[in-house]
């Protein structure tokens, strides 16, 4: 239980990081910077929406290779 959890923690923090990693990539921390308002704060959660997307993406992914190569 404390191994599965280490894993989709672990590659959680990976994809998360990556996403934010595209995101500046592709410019969306400027975008955020330069809205005002409450566009601001819409694409403030859109970032986050997405990082937290990128992170369960990866960590599940982790959890199901690991079920496969335990198998």
């Amino acid at each position: 239980m404390v191994s599965t959890l280490k894993v989709f923690l672990w590659w959680f923090v990976v994809g998360s990081t990556m996403a934010l990693s595209v995101i500046l990539l592709q410019g969306g921390i400027r975008e955020v910077m330069q809205a005002q308002g409450s566009v601001w704060e819409l694409k403030l959660v859109e970032l986050l929406t997405t990082i937290m997307g990128g992170g369960l993406l990866g960590g599940c992914l982790a959890l199901i290779l690991d079920r496969i190569k335990k198998s």
